[in-house]
């Protein structure tokens, strides 16, 4: 059934891999009619509504092809990241001695090794359950609104004492979204559904965690074989530290930090700076505002990098992924307004950040 009876006029737009068609519903039918409603239910694509200055319109979305994926490439990718947060979880753990000699020696890897490295799997399976939901709430919504994504790649990265086995996880947008709403939506679903993840995971390991005695250790540490990593507390770690009567010194259990880790990617991911999620969201709500309030954050992290010099690494990680670029790419309609509906969402991540900042991830 043809849908343009129902429209005043329309506007497609042909993309490599989906055609936008943005219509003007004819007042009449914008409730929708029942015709129009049968009409839209044979669309082969999908659909939702703008309602804007003059009237009711309709964002339509055909797919035209459909991507090839190399899982091979990322199921390799899984799995020595798998592998990597796993022996660091066994070091955190204290299931394997802090040598690493033994990675490049083949003939130590015997069933004592195998044993140790398996005690780790309590802080992998963790961690890699928050990135794998942070970045699938990314991969769904933007399969939702039919918009070519890859699947989620994940980055292998070193033992302790210089990482946790990997360096996090990304999905890579291949087409031009077609307004803010679609920018907020996929920008946000991350970050709340790796959040929602990441808290069980936190109260959980924290009730399962051992106080310290020692008055004046960190607040909280977690122990990689070598020496201590004092932790940083954010107002969500604060709470549920006094819940799981934790409100002193605590000696994190792995999936505690587990947990403490995926808050704080869900925070370094919510900073409104170029491309990072926060980035999305602050450019979905101030498009024109994006670029100077971005430099301005820029200009925070680096100072906050006096307090904990963490923060110069994760400047420097922002600029060499934005290269340098503090702009963030236009969306095909920058124009159409955010739905009231969306409204929420803006307020969710605010709030969501606001509990999980840590001022000084590493004391």
């Amino acid at each position: 059934m043809s849908l343009t009876r129902f429209l005043l006029v329309w506007r497609t737009t042909p993309l490599h891999d989906r055609e936008v068609v943005d219509a003007l519903v004819d007042p009449a039918h914008a409730e929708p009619s029942a015709g129009l409603a049968a009409a839209l239910r044979e669309w082969p694509g999908t659909y939702y509504w703008s309602s804007e200055q003059d009237g009711r319109h309709l964002v339509l979305t055909r797919p035209t092809i459909k991507p090839r994926e190399s899982w091979t490439l990322h199921a390799v990718l899984f799995a020595a990241t798998l592998f990597l947060t796993t022996l660091a979880g066994a070091l955190i753990a204290g299931g394997l001695p802090p040598v690493l000699g033994v990675l490049y020696n083949p003939a130590a890897w015997d069933f004592a090794f195998l044993r140790g490295w398996t005690s780790g799997l309590t802080f992998s399976i963790s961690l890699l359950a928050i990135l794998l939901c942070h970045e699938l709430g990314h991969y769904l919504t933007a399969r939702y609104y039919q918009v070519n994504v890859s699947p989620p790649h994940f980055l292998p990265g070193p033992p302790p004492p210089i990482g946790i086995g990997t360096f996090g996880a990304f999905i890579r947008l291949r087409s031009i979204l077609n307004d803010r709403r679609q920018l907020l939506d996929i920008g946000a679903a991350g970050p709340i559904a790796g959040f929602v993840v990441a808290l069980p995971m936190l109260w959980i390991g924290l009730a399962h965690s051992h106080g310290l005695s020692d008055p004046v250790a960190p607040g909280m540490q977690v122990s990689i074989g070598w020496g201590i990593w004092a932790l940083g507390d954010s107002v969500v770690t604060l709470l549920i530290r006094h819940f799981t009567h934790q409100t002193g010194p605590v000696l994190l259990s792995p999936m505690a930090f587990a947990g403490w880790m995926g808050m704080l990617v869900t925070m370094l991911n919510l900073l409104p700076i170029a491309q990072l999620d926060g980035g999305h969201i602050l450019y979905a709500a101030l498009p024109r505002a994006q670029r100077q309030l971005a430099r301005l954050f820029f200009v925070v992290v680096i100072l906050l990098g006096f307090l904990s010099r963490s923060w110069f690494v994760w400047a420097f990680v922002v600029l060499l992924l934005s290269r340098g670029q503090f702009a963030h790419p236009p969306v095909l309609d920058a124009y159409r307004p955010l739905p009231k509906s969306r409204i929420w969402l803006l307020v969710a991540s605010l709030v969501l950040f606001a509990l999980t900042f840590t001022p000084a991830p590493s004391p």
